[in-house]
């Protein structure tokens, strides 16, 4: 049997590393396909990767809490006991226990993609990617100085190093600039990598669209009233119906009618996406990840409702796939499970709109002419005003709220 190598996957859109967080195997362990090697977190999800063939865990190239590139091998599955993990020129020497950890001062040989790549005349050495040399020289950080201290294999710096460096240094500044009483009652938590990965996408998200919030308010008192009728025989069916299901029902419908809102900008050049792939934002204790269901358009109101349920306890036992995160072309979250009024979600990008839900309030309202309490919801769309206009924005709501006010 040839040896396997564990790569490190793409888990997601404009995603180009995960970090290592616990490997649940050790190098001499025998382990089965599809059985759950190690896990990884990244800024759109947390995951258990599973092993892509059976055999005996030969090595393991990075240790816990190190960000790796996608595409990079993280491990090697073979037959037989470990052979030991051979130095770059050397013998063989013994595959370290995953307890170790794998030190950042002893890293695993770099493959040849790897190694510091050289400039175009076959100068310095380039330590890290293209993106962690271009946030370096942002911040005016000449990368030599963190040349062979990386994470990355080989030394190379990864973007979460680069990003650790400048957070670190900006806290030494401010240490040292700090004056007065009350420093002392100060707590300095570092974010985590699936953190800052959030945070990076969120500033580039606003720096790329041209964001524009309409508003609408909805009428609900058609929709609870299905809901009361049919969740005794969804739950006979194994799923519990809640208000969710029945606005990405209506949104997928009124994205076949307006193509423009479930299209992306490259360039110059509108691609208009013939799948309809709503994200749903779920928030979780650790981030925010945006699991994807699949031709929405194509799903009854129950099916809609056990895909959610079924993507929303995969991601709580990250459990989520490659797949599970991808290719979506639209996103719907939900602030007002936590009660709020209204928001004004930011775009996923490469995405040009995404609509927040706020919580379903009792009211009083005007009915022709007479005051009449109803369950009211405020929906919000965030757009990109590059290529979705006013107009367009506020017609696409109209079908959404036309849909859910006259639900039979």
């Amino acid at each position: 049997m040839a040896d396997t190598k564990v790569i490190m996957p793409q888990m997601g859109e404009s995603v180009f590393e995960g970090t290592i967080t616990r490997w649940l195997k050790k190098p001499g362990d025998h382990v089965e396909r599809d059985e759950d090697l190690f896990e990884i977190s990244t800024d759109k999800v947390d995951s258990v990767i599973p092993a892509p063939a059976s055999g005996t865990l030969q090595e393991i190239l990075f240790g816990e809490g190190q960000t790796v590139e996608i595409n990079t091998v993280v491990a090697v599955i073979g037959e037989g006991a470990p052979a030991g993990k051979r130095a770059a020129g050397g013998p063989p020497v013994a595959a370290e226990s995953v307890e170790s950890k794998m030190p950042a001062s002893a890293p695993a040989p770099p493959k040849e993609s790897e190694a510091g790549e050289e400039g175009p005349a076959g100068g310095e050495p380039q330590w890290g990617s293209p993106l962690v040399r271009r946030i370096a020289k942002d911040h005016g950080i000449d990368l030599a100085e963190l040349a062979g201290k990386g994470t990355g294999a080989g030394g190379r710096v990864t973007k979460s190093d680069i990003l650790s460096y400048i957070e670190q240094t900006k806290a030494a500044r401010e240490k040292t600039t700090a004056a007065g009483p009350g420093a002392a009652d100060l707590e300095r938590v570092p974010l985590t990598a699936m953190r800052k990965s959030i945070a990076e996408h969120m500033v580039l998200s606003r720096r790329t669209s041209a964001h524009v919030t309409t508003f609408f308010e909805v009428d609900c008192a058609r929709i609870t009233a299905a809901r009361e009728r049919q969740k005794a025989e969804f739950e006979r069916s194994g799923a519990r119906l809640t208000i969710t299901p029945f606005f990405i029902h209506a949104a997928a419908r009124a994205l076949k009618r307006f193509p423009i809102v479930n299209a992306s900008l490259d360039g110059d050049t509108i691609v208009y996406k013939r799948s309809i792939n709503i994200g749903i934002a779920v928030n979780l204790e650790w981030g925010l990840i945006v699991p994807v269901l699949r031709k929405a358009d194509t799903l009854s109101l129950l099916d809609l409702t056990r895909a959610i349920q079924d993507l929303g306890e995969r991601a709580r036992t990250k459990k989520l796939t490659p797949d599970d995160v991808r290719d979506g072309t639209f996103t719907i979250t939900n602030p007002g499970q936590y009660g709020a009024l209204a928001g004004t979600p930011i775009i996923n990008q490469p995405q040009v709109a995404i609509m927040g839900m706020g919580g379903v309030k009792k009211r009083a309202v005007v009915i022709d002419d007479a005051i009449a309490i109803r369950p009211m919801i405020v929906l919000s769309l965030s757009f990109d005003h590059r290529i979705i206009d006013g107009a367009t924005a506020d017609q696409f709501m109209a079908d959404i709220q036309r849909q859910l006010e006259s639900w039979e």
